[in-house]
């Protein structure tokens, strides 16, 4: 087992039942958690980490990263759990997604979050759609991928990352905390997976999108969400990195006020935000 790079941020105040452990998506590391949303759920009170899968940031095995597959990483989460002073609620990003529904099969946790993640079926309708639509990003998405962050554009990284509202000054600030992703796990995860492998019922999860996020566009999303039985919330005006997006702090009350309610079983808030709305395809939440 490889030494990890686990980010902590004690609480302030009275500790929360339950711990909250972050799991970051393809190209990135526990890095991403700890722009905003590790200080400010301490802030709030709660256990909050971030692990780095291996291969990635700090964690051991960037040498050996094309030979860790998904299977690695699920093991990373749930050494990273064993380290939480309770089983935490999972919370994955994009890739990190995938890996927290593995996770679930493997064990029961309180409940999980998942953010513009990857859906359960795989990439294979995604990539298609984003060679498609915007194929000078899928082709520096592969550059990131075989070469890491020196040989891409910034410009591609904003577009596939962020959405408009970001400028190209915040993509170059953390383009080069990017790097290349294993092509095993791609390889895992890359296809069509038709029976994918989905946890006993009964664990609350929460599926969250973004509006402008280019590489899980909403019936993605809502497909998740479907796999979960579960309605998805929707971010609007964001981007796929909504963690670092303006108005991450939107997202981060949500996912505080889910865990509140659907984990910890306490009352939901009584007020919504003033444009929080549902459509047909499920809750649209401000973002602002």
């Amino acid at each position: 087992m490889p030494q990890l790079e686990i980010l902590s941020r004690p609480s302030a105040g009275p500790v929360k039942p339950v711990p909250l452990l972050f799991v970051h998506g393809a190209f990135c590391g526990g890095w991403i958690w700890d722009e905003h949303f590790l200080p400010w759920f301490a802030e709030q009170g709660w256990e909050a980490h971030a692990v780095s899968l291996r291969g990635h940031g700090a964690s051991e095995g960037r040498e050996r990263l094309h030979s860790f597959g998904i299977a690695d990483y699920v093991e990373d989460v749930l050494a990273a759990a064993d380290a939480c002073s309770s089983p935490p609620v999972l919370i994955g990003h994009s890739m990190g997604g995938m890996v927290v529904q593995r996770a679930l099969t493997r064990r029961r946790f309180p409940g999980a979050v998942l953010m513009a993640s990857t859906p359960p079926h795989g990439l294979l309708e995604s990539t298609m759609r984003l060679a498609w639509s915007a194929p000078y990003v899928f082709q520096q998405m592969g550059m990131l991928m075989a070469f890491g962050s020196r040989m891409v554009d910034p410009e591609a990284v904003r577009r596939a990352m962020f959405s408009d509202r970001v400028p190209l000054e915040m993509a170059k600030h953390y383009e080069p905390l990017m790097q290349e992703e294993s092509q095993r796990v791609v390889f895992d995860i890359g296809g069509w997976i038709p029976f994918p492998p989905l946890p006993a019922r009964g664990i609350p999860v929460a599926v969250l999108g973004a509006e402008e996020d280019r590489l899980f566009s909403a019936d993605q999303v809502e497909a998740t969400a479907r796999a979960f039985r579960t309605e998805p919330v929707f971010f609007p005006a964001m981007g796929h990195s909504m963690m670092l997006e303006p108005g991450w702090e939107a997202v981060a009350r949500h996912i505080a006020d889910w865990v509140e309610s659907a984990v910890l079983k306490k009352p939901a808030p009584q007020t919504k935000a003033p444009d929080a709305r549902t459509s047909d395809t499920g809750t649209r939440a401000a973002a602002d």
